[in-house]
């Protein structure tokens, strides 16, 4: 199974285990969801996993990103056409959607779902899930 994960599930995963979130890196990890990335999304993980505040090692972030690479779907994510880009609260999101669209995932695992609002009822097809939405739909 394949879902786009946003970078704050990841955090939340890698802090605190036993949440949603945790689940999610869990499964991520135990390869039985598979994340979609793309160039950018990648390099937006490894920069906030490499904030000093969240105390990630630099070999545990090199670790699992590689992991990520090895077991996930990387594409090649082209703008969304149709976009109404003055919806966007935070352009760092929309690279998220792009993947998801562009991809063999149709879902975003985000704990803002608020931000991703530029692309609700959308001609992509893309679903926005919390982890914990994320779990339940997915029979986790």
């Amino acid at each position: 199974m394949f879902a786009v994960i946003d970078t704050n599930v990841l955090v939340s995963g890698l802090l605190s285990p036993h949440n949603p979130p945790g689940r999610i890196v869990d499964l991520l990890v135990s390869n039985l969801i598979q994340a979609v990335y793309d160039d950018r999304v990648l390099a937006e993980y490894e920069q906030v996993l490499s904030r000093l505040k969240f105390g990630f090692k630099k070999s545990e972030i090199a670790d699992f990103l590689g992991h990520v690479r090895r077991m996930g779907a990387h594409v090649t994510a082209a703008p969304l056409k149709g976009l109404d880009y003055q919806r966007i609260k935070d352009r760092d999101d929309l690279p998220f959607a792009e993947v998801a669209a562009a991809g063999p995932a149709k879902v975003i695992v985000t704990g803002n779902e608020a931000h991703f609002k530029f692309i609700s009822n959308n001609p992509w097809g893309i679903k926005i899930l919390t982890p914990a939405k994320f779990m339940l739909e997915m029979g986790f």
